[in-house]
């Protein structure tokens, strides 16, 4: 699934970062209690958010067990690159640089950051 069309809420991410730090599938209740510090969320709300993602095609709940397993259909990574992609498209015309160039100009890059990309362009380089 190369291309995500479909766009994950704050709340919706925060709940899929639980499922993807887990190595094993989880509980509503255990994504509950990993999420307290940030939500206030109520169980009821959670298994909304839940059947939500699960309709997106994000998560797959496994009823097999008796009880309700969460685990994730679509990678942590898979996820940010087909966002990463659709958000430089949208904002950027599809340029890396014309990104950098407007986080530069406005400040938000410092030149530390510009020397840590340096490096790290250099180092993919010398990858290859």
């Amino acid at each position: 699934m190369g291309n995500i069309r479909k766009k994950l809420g704050e709340a919706e991410l925060e709940i899929m970062q639980v499922v993807w730090d887990s190595e094993r599938p989880v509980t509503s209740n255990y994504i509950l209690k990993e999420l307290q510090g940030r939500r206030k969320w109520q169980l009821s709300t959670l298994m909304t958010s839940l059947s939500r993602l699960a309709d997106k095609g994000f998560i797959h709940c496994d009823r097999s067990t008796g009880s309700n397993l969460y685990h994730p259909i679509i990678s942590e990574n898979e996820y940010k690159t087909g966002a990463s992609k659709h958000f430089l498209e949208k904002l950027y015309n599809s340029s890396i640089q014309n990104m950098i160039a407007t986080l530069y100009n406005n400040r938000e890059i410092k030149s530390s950051d510009i020397k840590e990309l340096r490096d790290f362009l250099n180092r993919l380089e010398d990858e290859r």
